[in-house]
């Protein structure tokens, strides 16, 4: 399959497509979101999209959008390719066809998809060879020609808690407030506002023991709550204030009480320890605040959040993009590194999710998995790195 205009371009048009659950990506960037005083991408669903006109013939060699350019080239140009396990991305592959198959979209994902059958999900490969058989891979550079580009990460929070208040568990999570429900404000109160207008009283949700993983976790915009009894409830993105969002970060940095090596998730947990009375001043600085759903029991917990694409995500093997950039749900080879670290991070991932703070032609947002080990390699992550899309032919 080709794709063509009279240059090639790539030729947008609007997708419609459910509204995501999560960060949108809340999966956002939880280091562009805290250093950037970006808005919070993950906790907002998107509102643009993108789409490629068709057309026949042998998939071109170049093409461009309003924010990268697309470079056909061979599979050796992908550092990584031949090493990479695709057998661990496969599963995220087909989620994306699940998707896919259901939308009326530009790009011929229906023949690529219906050839999975065909090939074995344990075989890395038969898949290898699927993807080379039927896909082109394109380098992509951003507006200004560079390849190179910004990869940051996200996670989804897991915490204890309780479904009532206890002596151990007084942090409040809200619903999305009934008063709101009939006539929504268009901005709402202010976090300030709300935690002491009485607003919220009768929309907790769960309860749980820190006010900054509270916090992180509506930057996030889902998570899991371990309660007491075993069962693990899973919490998703319900909607927002309608605030702008304001980095407490930067809000410590502008007040000297953190540097910037500490501008991370941990550093400001550390700083949170060491002046509790506070700890509320600083999450003030921010007006925005994130309400939560519970979602279905028949949700797997072993599965991610589910995305902009409307599919659970999957650990290290999907991301967060730009729409402008490319197509939501499209296969993506990333080379970069680990965070704080050389160690390459070469995978084939999946184009799942979006953010308001994912801006740009070489822009991902890299999801790590669910709970604190995650968390810690996303809160650290601020990486170069480069993408290639796959497309099919």
């Amino acid at each position: 399959m080709g794709y063509s205009s009279n240059n090639l371009a790539i030729m947008f048009s609007i997708f419609k497509f459910i509204q995501p659950v999560t960060k949108q990506t809340l999966v956002a960037s939880v280091f562009a979101i805290l250093i950037g005083g970006l808005i919070a991408g993950c906790s907002t669903p998107p509102t643009r999209g993108t789409g490629y006109r068709s057309g026949s013939g042998a998939a071109p060699t170049n093409y461009s959008s309003p924010i990268a350019s697309f470079n056909a080239v061979s599979w050796q140009a992908l550092p990584g390719w031949q090493v990479d396990d695709l057998s661990q991305a496969w599963p995220a592959w087909l989620r994306s066809c699940e998707a896919l198959r259901k939308r009326n979209s530009e790009i011929n994902w229906r023949q690529v998809c219906s050839q999975v059958s065909n090939v074995s999900a344990k075989d890395s490969q038969a898949i290898r060879r699927y993807f080379e058989d039927n896909f082109q891979a394109y380098e992509i550079r951003n507006s200004a020609g560079s390849e190179m580009g910004l990869i940051t990460g996200y996670y989804e929070p897991v915490m204890n808690g309780s479904q009532t208040r206890t002596g151990a568990f007084t942090i409040p999570l809200y619903a999305y407030p009934n008063v709101w429900r009939q006539a929504r404000p268009n901005p709402g109160s202010s976090r300030a506002e709300l935690m002491s207008s009485g607003i919220l009283k009768g929309s907790e949700i769960a309860w749980v023991q820190d006010p900054v993983a509270a916090a992180f976790m509506q930057i996030q915009g889902s998570g899991k709550i371990r309660l007491q009894d075993g069962r693990v409830l899973r919490l998703g993105y319900a909607g927002t204030n309608e605030q702008p969002f304001k980095s407490f970060a930067q809000w410590l940095l502008d007040r000297k009480e953190i540097t910037r090596s500490e501008a991370t998730m941990q550093g400001i947990s550390q700083w949170a320890k060491r002046n509790p009375d506070r700890v509320n001043e600083m999450l003030n600085a921010n007006p925005r605040f994130v309400f939560f759903k519970e979602l279905p029991e028949n949700v797997s917990t072993d599965l991610g959040p589910t995305g902009a694409l409307n599919v659970p995500l999957t650990s290290e093997r999907s991301i967060a993009i730009d729409l402008q950039a490319m197509p939501l749900g499209a296969p993506v080879f990333l080379a970069s590194t680990k965070p704080l670290s050389d160690q390459p991070l070469q995978k084939l991932v999946m184009a799942q999710d979006t953010g308001k703070a994912i801006v740009g032609g070489v822009r991902a947002d890299y999801y790590w998995g669910s709970g604190d080990a995650a968390g810690e390699m996303a809160g650290r992550m601020k990486q170069n790195g480069k993408m290639w899309v796959l497309l099919p032919r």
